[in-house]
C-alpha cells in the first residue's frame, strides 16, 4: 500500500516525529488547557534529552518501559522517547486496579516505570528486581528512592563509557520491531498484552489520509485516556503526523469541565466515546423537547423534528467552541437514537470502527459525506475486511481484517494469538454485514449473541440501545436467563428522586413506583421488538455496572 506521504524514511515512530520535527518545527505541539504549547522543536528537545537519560541509566533497545499516569504533555514525550531507540512502551489506564498495574509490572518484565505524582503510590506498591528506575512523568526526573540504588551506582560507575558509547550509535527501530505492548481490559474479564509494532501503529495513522483533510491549523482537544489505542493513534499520532496542536485536560471531564475547555480551545477536531454525545443528548437537548406534552407531540411529527434538531445542532456547535468541523466517535456502538439527532442536527460527527488488535482503525464514515444511518463507514486505506461464514439470508457473519495494522500477536500468548489469526487474517469476534456499496454494519459481539427458540440471532446491544432511551435509563445489560430474555436496568435515581418527591415525602413508596415504571418500560420497549427478542423481566441495578476505558459494561460480571 502506498501512503500519500513524502519525506518519511519508513514505517517507524522515530522516522514520523523526525519528519514532524523537520515540517513544522515551529509551530505549537503539546499543551495542557489554558497553557502556552510547547512547539514541535521544544517537543524534539525534550524527546532527545530523554532518551539521553534512559541510556545512559541502562535501557536500551527491546526493553519494556512502563508509563502509568492521566494524560499530559509529558506522556507524549515519554511514548515517543521510549519507541525512538527501539525501547518498548507498556501504556497502561490511569483507571486500571493497582493489582493489574501490578500483573502488567510483572507479566511485562519491565525495567523502567513513567508514572506521574498521581499514582506513585501504585508503583511503591510494587517496586520490584526487575524494575530498575522509576521517572516521574510531570518532571521527567528519576525518583531514586524508588529505583534500585545497587543499580544506579553500578551505572554511575561507568556512565563515562556508557555516554561515549551512546553518542558514537543511537539504535534505530525497524520497522517490523515491537513498538508497544497495550493490555486490554475487556468485556469478557480477559487481560490480554496485544503486541503492536512500529509498522502497525504508523501505517494505521497514515490510513487516515481517505476519510478526513487535516492540517498544521487543526487543534485537537484530547479528552480520552491516551492508554487506549484508540486516542493513542487517532487523537495522539495522527495530529502529530500533521503538525497539528493537542490540548489535553487535567481534570476529570466532567460537563462543566468541558464546557470551559471548549471555549478556551475552541478545538477542530476531537475523538469521544458514544456515552460522552449520548449524555449530552439525553441530558441536555432532549428535555427541551420533552418537557411539555405539546413539544413531546411535536417532537414526533418527523417534519418538526427535524427542525428543531437543526437549531439544537447550531447551538451545540457553539457549545463545543463553535469551529468544531471533526468529531470522531469509537470505541463502542452508537445509539440510533443519537445518530439520527447527529444526522438531522448536521453535527460534523464521523462513527469509526477498531479494535485494540488492529492498532485500532478498521473502518469510519468519510468527513464531508452525508453518513449512512447504522453504518460504521467504508475501510480505511490499506485495510480489507471480509465477512466470514456469511448467513446466506441476512448476509451477516464474522468481521475478518487483513492490514499492515493487525497486531504482532499476543505477549507471551501464542495459544491466544492462534486463535484469532487465520491465513494472515484477523478473526476481530465481531459480527456484521456488508452492503453493495462497501459500507460496514456491526450487529454485536458473537460472544454476546443469544440464540432464540426459533434459532434467531438476537443481538443485546441492539435492544440495550432501545432500553437506554428511556428517560429514566442510566444504562443496562441483556441477557438469558433460565432461557427467557432478562434486562438489568441501573436507573437515574437523581430523576427518580424529583419524580416521586422521595427526599420530601416520606409517604411515597418508592420501591412499589420503582416497579411500576420498570412494568411500564419493559412494556414500552417490547412493542418495539420482534416477538423473539422480548424481554420477560427488568430487574433494577441498584450499583453502576462496571466498565471498560472505553465504558462498555464488562457483561461477564452479570450474566455468569
Amino acid at each position: 500500500m502506498n501512503y500519500p506521504y513524502e519525506n518519511l524514511e519508513n514505517f517507524t515512530l522515530r522516522s514520523l516525529l523526525n519528519r514532524s520535527v523537520a515540517m513544522y518545527e515551529n509551530e505549537p505541539a503539546l499543551a495542557k488547557v489554558g497553557k502556552e504549547a510547547m512547539s514541535y522543536g521544544a517537543l524534539n528537545e525534550k524527546i532527545q534529552d530523554m532518551v539521553k537519560l534512559l541510556k545512559e541509566n541502562g535501557i536500551s533497545k527491546g526493553d519494556k518501559v512502563v508509563l502509568l499516569s492521566e494524560n499530559m504533555p509529558n506522556w507524549g514525550v515519554a511514548y515517543l522517547s521510549v519507541t525512538y531507540f527501539g525501547a518498548v512502551i507498556v501504556p497502561i489506564l490511569p483507571d486500571f486496579h493497582p493489582s493489574d498495574v501490578h500483573h502488567i509490572l510483572r507479566h511485562s518484565e519491565a525495567k523502567a516505570v513513567f508514572v506521574s505524582e498521581k499514582y506513585l503510590a501504585t508503583i511503591e506498591e510494587s517496586v520490584q528486581n526487575s524494575l530498575k528506575l522509576v521517572i516521574k512523568l510531570d518532571t521527567l526526573e528519576i525518583v531514586s528512592e524508588l529505583s534500585s540504588k545497587d543499580y544506579l551506582s553500578a551505572l554511575k560507575q561507568r556512565t563515562k563509557e556508557m555516554t561515549q558509547r551512546i553518542s558514537n550509535s543511537v539504535e534505530k527501530p525497524q520497522e517490523d520491531d515491537l513498538a508497544a505492548i497495550i493490555y486490554t481490559s475487556g468485556t469478557t474479564g480477559h487481560s490480554k498484552g496485544v503486541m503492536l509494532s512500529h509498522k502497525n501503529l504508523v501505517t494505521n495513522a497514515l490510513s487516515a489520509y481517505n476519510k478526513v483533510t487535516i492540517t498544521k491549523e487543526d487543534v485537537f482537544l484530547s479528552i480520552l485516556p491516551l492508554a487506549h489505542t484508540f486516542e493513542c493513534t487517532a487523537g495522539f499520532i495522527v495530529p502529530i503526523l500533521h503538525g497539528s496542536s493537542i490540548y489535553y485536560i487535567d481534570k476529570v471531564p466532567t460537563p462543566s469541565v468541558l464546557l470551559k475547555a471548549f471555549e478556551v480551545v475552541k478545538p477542530t477536531m476531537m475523538f469521544s466515546v458514544p456515552l460522552i454525545i449520548e449524555k449530552i443528548y439525553k441530558n441536555k437537548i432532549l428535555p427541551r423537547f420533552t418537557g411539555s406534552f405539546i413539544m413531546r407531540l411535536l417532537y414526533k411529527i418527523p417534519i418538526i423534528r427535524k427542525i428543531l434538531n437543526s437549531i439544537a445542532g447550531k447551538k451545540l456547535l457553539k457549545s463545543f467552541g463553535g469551529r468544531l468541523r471533526f468529531f470522531g466517535i469509537g470505541g463502542a456502538g452508537l445509539s440510533p437514537f443519537v445518530e439520527q439527532f447527529l444526522i438531522e442536527a448536521e453535527f460534523p460527527y464521523v462513527i469509526g470502527y477498531g479494535l485494540t488488535e488492529t492498532s485500532p482503525l478498521i473502518a469510519g464514515s468519510k468527513l464531508g459525506e452525508k453518513p449512512r444511518f447504522k453504518s460504521t463507514g467504508t475501510p480505511f486505506g490499506g485495510v480489507s475486511i471480509k465477512i466470514k461464514d456469511k448467513d446466506p439470508q441476512t448476509g451477516e457473519g464474522e468481521i475478518v481484517v487483513e492490514s499492515p495494522s493487525v497486531m504482532l500477536g499476543y505477549y507471551k500468548d501464542e495459544a491466544k494469538t492462534a486463535e484469532v489469526m487465520e491465513d494472515g487474517w484477523f478473526l476481530t469476534g465481531d459480527l456484521g454485514y456488508m452492503d453493495e456499496d462497501g459500507f460496514l454494519y456491526i450487529s454485536g459481539r458473537s460472544k454476546n449473541v443469544i440464540i432464540g427458540a426459533g434459532g434467531e440471532n438476537i443481538f443485546p446491544e441492539q435492544i440495550e440501545a432501545i432500553i437506554n432511551q428511556q428517560e429514566a435509563v442510566l444504562d443496562s445489560l441483556v441477557f438469558q436467563q433460565e432461557d427467557k430474555l432478562t434486562a438489568r436496568v441501573h436507573l437515574d435515581y437523581e430523576l427518580l428522586d424529583k419524580k416521586f418527591r422521595a427526599n420530601t415525602n416520606p409517604d411515597v413508596k418508592v420501591k412499589e413506583e420503582i416497579n411500576t415504571l420498570l412494568e411500564q418500560m419493559r412494556n414500552e420497549v417490547n412493542s418495539q421488538l420482534a416477538s423473539y427478542s422480548k424481554i420477560v423481566k427488568f430487574i433494577e441495578q441498584i450499583e453502576p455496572f462496571v466498565k471498560t476505558p472505553t465504558k462498555k459494561i464488562k457483561r461477564y460480571l452479570y450474566t455468569s
